[in-house]
């Protein structure tokens, strides 16, 4: 499978200019990060994608919308492959708002508050990427599914950070990382 990391949002945008959290909740691509977007749909068009998940989070849904449309393939929101809670990030829109904003998305199997309530543990984020990555290993298409994530579940995922638009392959029949260094950048 193949990791892809949201483009920039405009809380990337500001927290790597100030390293203090800007206060944007739920975010919403820059234009650079609706470029990179634009940019990984061509890139990924020719590696046989059958399958694209999102996580609920605006930036990720906005960056899998020009890969979904090239390819004609339709947007699974998957909520196990959300961020890491730590910021304001991380505070997700509510599943109707999703909804009303995401009509061709289907939400009904979120939680209306699907984002946890205080920040989550390394433990807590690492256990995720390990149950998502079995639910992968059982899937026959794995190999050509795209995954639209974040930076701390990526990181969980291969122990790698990656920039925004960037991605990186994912064979999940491999063990991930038994820890991760959390130092972002």
């Amino acid at each position: 499978m193949i990791l892809l990391r949201h483009g920039q949002s405009e809380f990337n945008l500001h927290f790597s200019a100030t390293r203090r959290d800007p206060g944007i909740e739920d975010p919403r691509l820059t234009p650079l990060g609706h470029q990179q977007a634009e940019a990984a749909a061509e890139a990924l068009a020719e590696e046989g994608v059958k399958h694209i998940m999102a996580s609920p989070y605006t930036r990720a849904l906005q960056t899998a919308a020009p890969l979904a449309r090239r390819l004609g393939v339709p947007v699974h929101v998957q909520p196990l492959v959300r961020e890491r809670f730590a910021f304001a990030c991380d505070i997700g829109s509510h599943r109707d708002a999703l909804a009303e904003a995401w009509p061709e998305h289907d939400f009904a199997h979120l939680e209306a508050v699907w984002w946890p309530e205080r920040e989550e543990s390394a433990d807590s984020i690492i256990s995720r990427a390990r149950l998502f990555r079995q639910e992968m290993r059982e899937r026959p298409d794995w190999a050509h599914t795209v995954v639209v994530c974040h930076w701390g579940f990526i990181l969980a995922m291969t122990g790698q950070s990656l920039m925004n638009g960037q991605w990186v392959r994912v064979d999940p029949m491999e063990e991930g990382p038994e820890s991760v260094n959390w130092h972002h950048g």
